[in-house]
């Protein structure tokens, strides 16, 4: 078994949560959490977006083992309690977005190596719906899967679309591409924007749910993406829009006041999907699975009905 990680579950207010380090095969260290499940009836693997962390999602996780599903969560490298790879540890930075597959890897060879009851199930949020997507393409052991604001576009004005591929390339080429991406903060977002003016969600208390994170945990805390990353995730999306969907179930949902990914990438996606459904969240912004308890009951709900057709 993997090295015993710390996890901050009087922040995460989850189920019984065990985590540990994980090497990647390019020696990046991350980190996994797991909570199993009496009489599981399967596992679900969380991929958590940009900026985010295993204890951000324990609600969620408590709510999946409830209904007698283990939950697997990780911290992608260059966040949460992952290794940093850029000179300030608040840019989010990595070279390639590939090397997030090797993330990925990793986790599938802890769940494999713990022998995690099957059927096996994805909850991708954002950036995690991206490399999701990536590795159902590659081919994986997931049965189904369920992604929340999955960023298979980027949202900007169309005049900043050109800026957004160059900049980037330019700040490469000069050796600087570990610096933070224009437009963006070295602040972390629920520590440093109003509640007023969020983009993340419309319920209050899980607002302050995310902000006592990360003014708990400094290892929570994470600002704005490097200009590496950046044209990676443009690059990354690019490619993923050229390639057919994946052959396995698929729900994804999509707040109704989403002002973060490109809702036009995921209709087209979802409109071709063959087993796919695509469901509005009346009122809510970019992460449904943080907001008030009706919406995340929802979200979770069809997720576990989806889970719950198939044998274990």
């Amino acid at each position: 078994m993997a090295d015993s990680a710390p996890y901050r579950d009087d922040l995460a207010e989850g189920p019984d949560t065990n985590a540990y380090w994980l090497r990647t095969s390019d020696g990046v260290r991350i980190r996994a959490g797991h909570a199993a499940a009496p009489d599981s009836k399967g596992t679900v693997f969380i991929l958590p977006g940009r900026t985010e962390y295993i204890e951000k999602y324990g609600r969620t996780a408590k709510d999946f083992v409830r209904a007698g599903f283990g939950v697997v969560a990780v911290d992608w490298r260059g966040q949460g309690m992952a290794d940093r790879l850029g000179a300030n540890p608040m840019v989010g930075h990595v070279d390639r977005f590939l090397d997030f597959q090797k993330d990925w890897s990793a986790v599938c060879a802890f769940a494999r190596k713990a022998e995690l009851p099957k059927p096996w199930h994805m909850v991708a949020h954002s950036m995690g719906g991206c490399i999701g997507l990536r590795a159902l393409l590659n081919g994986s052991d997931m049965a189904s899967v369920m992604f929340t604001g999955p960023m298979w576009g980027i949202q900007m004005a169309g005049y900043l679309r050109p800026v957004a591929w160059t900049l980037p390339r330019l700040a490469i080429a000069l050796g600087q591409g570990h610096r933070l991406a224009p437009g963006t903060s070295i602040k972390s977002y629920p520590a440093s924007e109003p509640f007023e003016t969020n983009l993340l969600t419309s319920d209050r208390e899980m607002f302050d749910y995310m902000r006592r994170h990360v003014e708990s945990e400094p290892r929570f805390g994470l600002g704005g993406p490097s200009y590496a990353w950046l044209l990676s995730a443009l690059q990354e999306c690019a490619i993923l829009a050229t390639m057919p969907s994946p052959a396995l179930p698929a729900l994804c949902f999509v707040g109704s006041n989403e002002r973060i990914v490109d809702t036009t990438a995921i209709r087209e996606r979802m409109t071709h999907w063959k087993g796919g459904k695509l469901l509005l969240v009346d009122g809510a912004e970019h992460e449904v699975l943080m907001e008030g308890p009706n919406t995340r009951r929802q979200v979770t709900g069809a997720a576990i009905s989806l889970f719950s057709s198939f044998k274990t």
